[in-house]
């Protein structure tokens, strides 16, 4: 076992490493705008600025975790730190859309295998009576992140332009490779001798991006011919991991055990409904409403700063209740949020949002953490890697299937066209159909979070949300 220098290097490390996923995620959404602006991008080619990245990070989250289980942890994590700094590097100098999608999607990649080897390398060097504490530190960064990401990406963006805040992230990914040599000893290959299952692997990635691509091209013949082609994928991946000896994803794991399947379908519907919230409100409150980035970012901080409070406190309630009550709670308030937002106008006043972006905050935070409590306290501990990976694949692919949506939507009402102040009755009436989807999604998920039934208490540590 690793002393405490080793440790607290370890700790140092990936938590200042997950700090840039939420950060980046964020405060180019607030940028998003901007982006568009300059390069005279149509609505649904808009989506893509968020979805490359959130497609790549979840078709590379689980195949890279398992290749750093059998080569070595630290070798993937200095790998996908070093793919993130290049990338953002080079999405500072981006002079097209095409350019600014293609880095995205490179560093999605390097930003899903940051993710999931930081929780591992975590899970190896502390053992079962430390980390629980090391775990809540990390995620205690990734709330900072999704906190700190619009107000640092809105004044970036407000007075240095929108490069910058890919320009931020360099200096931390070079000091993350630099540490990551200089203090953190040691290698971890537990699954080392394993095959890697590729064929499930191409299959799973390939399924992922003709369902996004499809979708972004509805209701052409194509796009509907993709979404199937994908959906059918989908089902192929499913049928062959239930038949490999080393599996990328153990769907066993789904159809033994009630909760753990029905706690990560909430989890992924939670994830669809309430992703392109920052989205769709960034781009309202910076084109409808007139306000400047810097400002916008300073109100679409109140959802996550709420989620950060409420996410520990509802994580030490389902500690004594159950958590699917407490998580049903959470689904339930993101419902009456996000039902709120159907009602948005040009004449919607800003306290209104604010409230809304309060009761969605804590309504996230509320879910969040007792789901995950549920979801991997119905794992027997041999399995819970395996879990906090599942359950990181649900969020990615959650939020991926809600700027699918945004999308679709998009498409369907707006046209390839900019979102321009002639289109924005178009624009809103787009925003009004997308909360009215992502809150008919949230009705459905608190009868998933309720169906689940009981969970027996944990017998140790719980990897966080």
């Amino acid at each position: 076992m690793a002393d405490a220098t080793s440790k607290r290097a370890a700790l140092f490390i990936t938590t200042l490493a997950v700090f840039l996923s939420p950060y980046m995620i964020y405060s180019v959404n607030i940028a998003t705008p901007s982006i568009g602006s300059e390069f005279k991008m149509d609505a649904v080619s808009l989506t893509w600025i968020p979805t490359s990245y959130l497609l790549a990070s979840a078709v590379f989250l689980v195949p890279l975790g398992k290749i750093a289980d059998i080569n070595g942890r630290k070798r993937v994590f200095v790998l996908g730190v070093t793919i993130f700094t290049i990338s953002s590097f080079l999405l500072a100098f981006s002079n097209s859309a095409a350019m600014m999608i293609l880095l995205r999607i490179l560093q999605g990649i390097g930003g899903g295998t940051i993710y999931g080897t930081s929780l591992a390398i975590l899970t190896s060097v502390f053992p079962a009576g430390e980390r629980g504490n090391a775990l809540g530190i990390n995620t205690a960064m990734v709330y900072i992140g999704s906190t700190c990401g619009p107000f640092i990406g809105g004044f970036l963006t407000q007075n240095f332009g929108w490069r910058s805040i890919f320009l931020v992230a360099v200096p931390i990914g070079l000091a993350l490779i630099a540490l990551t040599f200089w203090k953190l000893k040691g290698e971890w290959a537990e699954a080392r001798g394993e095959s890697f299952d590729l064929r499930g692997s191409v299959l799973y990635g390939l399924a992922l991006v003709a369902v996004m691509y499809g979708i972004t091209m509805l209701p052409g013949t194509l796009g509907a011919l993709l979404a199937l082609v994908g959906t059918s994928g989908i089902v192929g991946f499913i049928w062959w991991e239930n038949r490999v000896t080393h599996p990328v994803l153990h769907i066993g794991l789904f159809r033994r055990n009630r909760v753990f399947l029905l706690s990560n379908a909430a989890a992924l519907i939670h994830y669809c409904a309430t992703y392109a919230v920052v989205f769709l409100l960034s781009i309202y409150l910076q084109q409808l409403k007139g306000l400047n980035p810097a400002d916008a970012g300073l109100i679409l901080l109140v959802q996550p700063a709420m989620q950060a409070i409420s996410s520990p406190m509802a994580g030490k309630l389902s500690d004594r209740i159950e958590p699917r009550i407490i998580a049903s709670i959470g689904m339930a308030l993101t419902f009456v949020g996000l039902s709120l937002l159907v009602f948005l106008s040009e004449a919607t006043a800003l306290e209104f949002i604010l409230v809304v972006l309060i009761i969605l905050g804590i309504g996230f935070g509320t879910f969040s953490s007792p789901n995950t409590n549920a979801a991997m306290c119905s794992l027997e501990r041999r399995f819970y890697g395996v879990g906090s990976a599942t359950i990181s694949t649900m969020r990615l692919v959650g939020q991926m299937l809600s700027m699918g949506i945004t999308a679709l939507v998009f498409g369907l009402f707006i046209g390839r066209v900019q979102i321009t102040p002639e289109n924005h009755p178009l624009f809103l009436s787009s925003v009004q159909i997308s909360f009215t989807i992502f809150a008919a999604l949230c009705f459905v998920g608190i009868y998933a979070s309720l169906a689940r039934g009981n969970v027996r208490k944990c017998e140790t540590d719980l990897p966080p949300s």
